[in-house]
Formats: structure tokens, sequence, C-alpha cells
């Protein structure tokens, strides 16, 4: 290397040849690449199995008594929360009023935290029930708790297919648990 080189190659002299494709690198998402099939189908209720991981490893921001808060693997936007029962149970109406009251009350929670953490400007708030419905997960009931910002519809999810998430998961459940209340 000569005197004032810098280390870096200039991207002109890399073996590929550029093309018009845009690159988004999202290093976390190798966990579902690694895992294989088994995140989603083969390896039982993702709900069910979160609340026996530590709370890190299962992306739970907290632990209720009928129910639980945690990230969505899969988000939306940045924040997306899931309240799920404990119980294995698909639809809203199969949920016992202590049930629903907690989950409405975490639903609350969620948002007041989500505010002070992301500040954003609204949310999307909902349950999908059922395959035809468009859940992801079927068999186990969860609310989404999606954060909305006035600035985040932009080109990539509607040209692109594609959601820019500027924060890992691991740093979104962070923030969010160390925000959530003490009982």
């Amino acid at each position: 290397m000569t005197e004032g080189a810098s280390p870096l190659e200039d991207a002109a002299g890399f073996a590929a040849v550029p093309d018009e494709f845009q690159r988004l690198w999202t290093p976390h998402r190798m966990a579902y690449i690694t895992a294989g099939s088994d995140v989603n189908r083969g390896a039982g209720c993702p709900f069910c199995a979160a609340p026996g991981k530590d709370d890190e490893a299962g992306l739970i921001v907290h632990r209720g008594r009928t129910a639980f808060v945690l990230l969505n693997l899969f988000p939306y936007n940045s924040g997306h929360l899931l309240v799920c029962p404990y119980r294995h149970i698909g639809l809203y109406d199969e949920a016992t009023p202590e049930e629903v009251a907690e989950i409405g009350e975490l639903t609350q929670v969620a948002m007041r935290v989500l505010r002070g953490v992301s500040r954003c400007d609204g949310f999307n708030i909902g349950m999908n029930q059922g395959h035809v419905a468009g859940a992801g997960v079927e068999e186990h009931l969860h609310q989404h708790v999606v954060p909305r910002w006035s600035s985040d519809a932009n080109f990539f999810p509607i040209i692109a297919k594609t959601k820019a998430l500027p924060q890992l998961l691991g740093e979104v459940r962070a923030a969010v648990a160390g925000a959530w209340p003490s009982p």
C-alpha cells in the first residue's frame, strides 16, 4: 500500500459487475435462514414456546398474569408488538373475560410505552383470526400493536416491497422492556 492510500478498496475494482439492485442489509434476519423451516413450521407454536425462554431470547417485553407482550419476529415497523394469552387458543371469542381484560390493558400500556420510547404518531391495532383473514399464526390468538409515524410511508413498501427497520430486534426489545412500568 502506498503512503496515504486508503486501506479500503474502490468498488470499481471488485469482480462483480454493478447492477441496478439496491441492497438493504439485515444481518439479524440470518437467524431465520440458519433455522430453516423450523422458524414457522414444525417447531410448534412460537407463542407457546416464547414464555419458556428467557425474555431476551423470547423477545418478551412484559409478562402478565394471563397474557404477555413480545416483539413480532417479522415486524411491519420497528416496535411492532404482539399481545398474546398464555393459553393456546385461536379465536378471540375463546378467551376468558380475564384474558380479554388483560389483553386490553396490556395493549393500552404498550401504546403508552411505544409513544414514550419511539415518539410514534399513531398505531395500527388488530387481530387477524384464521388463515383467510391473514393470520400468520392462526392457532394462537395474538393482537398486533404497530406504531406508525407520519413519515413512515415511503416508496420502499409500495415499489420495492421492502420495509426499512432502523433498529435490531434486541435493541427495540431492550428499550421497550426498560420503559415498561413496574406493577
